[in-house]
């Protein structure tokens, strides 16, 4: 067969739920007994791990055709290194887009949707039968791409993390988390359960629901009434993907005669990151966009440097 092109083709794909079960207990016999004992609906796995695979055998089909195709499983993007003239396709939900956009260093994304009766995402406008028409597009350079700003943690180790969504800060269990934390030149010791630092993509997420859940708690204990009305309005907490700033939440901060408050959220901007000092013994991590797994150890001693990335993502819409 003939290829249109020999343009590199890395096409990301993930292991279905069924998969995962399968893997826990060897075969498919024992999953569906282990989920069907407890009431849960199997044939509902196996559909969607039919329709996936369905996506995966197509999209491969289609890819092949267009270029030098090369099939990745989510497992070894961090360690994977991506040819700088690749174009990225990813096959699933919102989630594995964000985290192989961290990995990359300027490769246009083409997010594609397997199955949008069961999944909806901001980050998926294509479905696998539009990639014949927009790979030529992404090939030429006529494709309409949306930079997207990340977060960027440097340890004094030389280690580094990327955030597509966020980055979380803390302990990696339900313990407390003990820093020292300086922005601008304002500086204080804190006990917490850990910093959120987001990102305009990831504004309608984590940040969204950390500013939710503060004006509900404010509205409670001030008893005002015009703030409990407001309860039940959507609050907007999003801003632009590809803006020059951060925003960071302390979540639940400890104010005694040991540790402050003041600091519980703020702005990070390109010339005033915010620094963080670990004083934890232990179970002290930095983590990105909810993969706890990839992280950073983050124990006394180590300081975080938390910044714009000098890179953006490339997402084709």
């Amino acid at each position: 067969m003939k290829r249109l092109s020999d343009n590199k083709i890395v096409l990301i794909t993930r292991s279905t739920r069924l998969d995962e079960l399968i893997r826990r207990f060897n075969t498919t016999s024992q999953a569906q007994f282990y989920i069907e004992h407890l009431g849960g609906n199997f044939k509902a796995y196996q559909e969607e791990d039919t329709s996936y695979k369905l996506a995966v055998r197509e999209t491969v089909r289609v890819l092949t055709q267009l270029g030098r195709l090369q099939q990745l499983d989510r497992s070894f993007v961090p360690n994977f290194i991506f040819a700088p003239d690749a174009t990225v396709v990813v096959l699933g939900q919102d989630g594995l887009v964000a985290n192989v956009l961290k990995y990359l260093d300027n490769q246009p994304l083409i997010g594609v949707n397997p199955d949008k009766s069961r999944w909806a995402g901001v980050l998926l406008p294509f479905e696998v039968k539009d990639l014949s028409s927009i790979l030529p597009q992404v090939f030429a350079k006529t494709s309409a791409l949306r930079q997207v700003s990340m977060a960027k943690a440097r340890l004094n180790t030389g280690e580094v993390l990327y955030g597509v969504n966020d980055l979380f800060i803390g302990p990696k269990s339900h313990i407390s988390a003990r820093y020292r934390i300086e922005l601008a030149g304002d500086a204080e010791e804190q006990s917490s359960s850990g910093i959120i630092v987001s990102t305009g993509l990831g504004s309608t997420g984590w940040l969204k629901s950390i500013v939710a859940g503060a004006r509900g708690i404010s509205a409670f204990f001030s008893g005002d009434e015009s703030l409990q009305s407001m309860l039940s309005q959507s609050y907007d907490a999003s801003f632009p993907w590809d803006a020059d700033y951060l925003y960071f939440s302390v979540r639940e901060p400890w104010p005694s005669q040991q540790f402050s408050a003041r600091l519980a959220c703020g702005k990070i901007g390109v010339e005033t990151p915010l620094i963080i000092t670990s004083q934890m013994s232990e179970h002290g991590v930095i983590f990105s966009d909810g993969i706890e797994q990839d992280y950073l150890p983050f124990q006394a001693g180590s300081q975080a440097i938390i910044s714009l990335a000098e890179k953006k993502g490339l997402l084709v819409m």
